[in-house]
C-alpha cells in the first residue's frame, strides 16, 4: 500500500540510428532530447530450473533466466549449472540499452539477431550463474531483499576464487573485500538480482573451466565480425 496516486501511463518509443550506434531519447513531458550509445543485451539468459518447477519468466534464480544485466552482452560467456536433461537452455528480452538496475521497469526493449555458441563443460556447474568477459570474472546472485541477491553473488564468487587460485574460504573472503565490485543488475522483478564483478587484470592469469571462454571468443571470430 502506498499513499501516492497510480503513475499515469506512458510510452516512450526510441529511434534507433544504425549508422551510429545510439538510440534516441525524447522526453514526453519536457522539452529534452538526446542520443544515447547503444549497449545491446540480453536480459534473460537461462536453464531449466530443477525439479520439474514451473518458474514465469521473470523470475530470475540459481538458473539465470530474466537477471537483466548489462554485462549480458557481446562476447560474454555465461556458465550455468544444468538441472534437467538437456538443459533447456533459452534466451531473449533483447535490449538496446540499459543502466544498472532497470530502475523503471523497461529497458529499450527490442528485436534482436543473436548469435550464440553453446558448450557442454562436464564435471559440475556453479550454484549461482557466472559470466566471464575477456576482462571481467562475474557471479549473479538474485533474491529479495536486494541484499540477499548481493550475498548469493559475493559467495558465488568466494567460492570460485577457491577454485581458481586454492584459496580457503576466509583468505578469499578478504581478497573479495578489496577487489569487487557490485553492480546492481535488476531491481523491479519478482526476484532482484545483483552482480559481483572483479578486474582480472588484479589477480594472476587463470583459465576458468579449461579456458573455454577463450575458446568460444576464438569460434566466434571465425563467423566473421561481431556488429550491432
Amino acid at each position: 500500500p502506498t499513499l501516492q496516486e497510480p503513475l499515469p501511463e506512458r510510452t516512450w518509443i526510441y529511434e534507433y540510428d544504425s549508422a551510429t550506434k545510439t538510440v534516441g531519447f525524447s522526453a514526453k513531458g519536457s522539452n529534452f532530447e538526446v542520443a544515447l550509445p547503444a549497449n545491446p543485451m540480453l536480459g534473460t539468459v537461462g536453464v531449466a530450473p530443477a525439479r520439474r518447477e514451473v518458474r514465469t519468466s521473470l523470475v530470475p534464480d540459481v538458473f539465470g533466466g530474466n537477471m537483466d544485466t548489462p554485462e549480458m552482452t557481446v562476447g560474454a560467456t555465461c556458465y550455468l549449472r544444468v538441472n534437467v536433461p538437456g538443459a533447456l537452455f533459452s534466451l531473449g528480452d533483447g535490449h538496446y540499452r540499459q543502466g544498472e538496475g532497470e530502475s523503471c521497469g523497461t529497458a529499450v526493449e527490442g528485436a534482436m539477431n543473436v548469435t550464440a555458441i553453446v558448450e557442454l563443460v562436464k564435471g559440475g556447474g556453479p550454484a549461482w550463474p557466472r559470466l566471464e568477459t575477456d576482462t571481467h570474472l562475474m557471479c549473479i546472485g538474485s533474491g529479495r531483499p536486494l541484499e540477499e541477491a548481493w550475498r548469493a553473488g559475493q559467495v558465488e564468487m568466494i567460492t570460485w576464487l577457491g577454485e581458481l587460485y586454492g584459496l580457503d574460504r576466509l583468505d578469499a573472503y578478504q581478497l573479495l573485500t578489496q577487489i569487487s565490485l557490485a553492480p546492481i543488475a535488476n531491481v523491479v522483478d519478482t526476484n532482484y538480482s545483483a552482480v559481483t564483478k572483479i578486474d582480472k587484470r588484479l589477480l594472476p592469469a587463470a583459465a576458468a573451466y579449461g579456458g573455454v571462454h577463450n575458446e568460444l571468443r576464438s569460434a566466434a571470430r571465425s563467423f566473421g565480425t561481431i556488429t550491432y
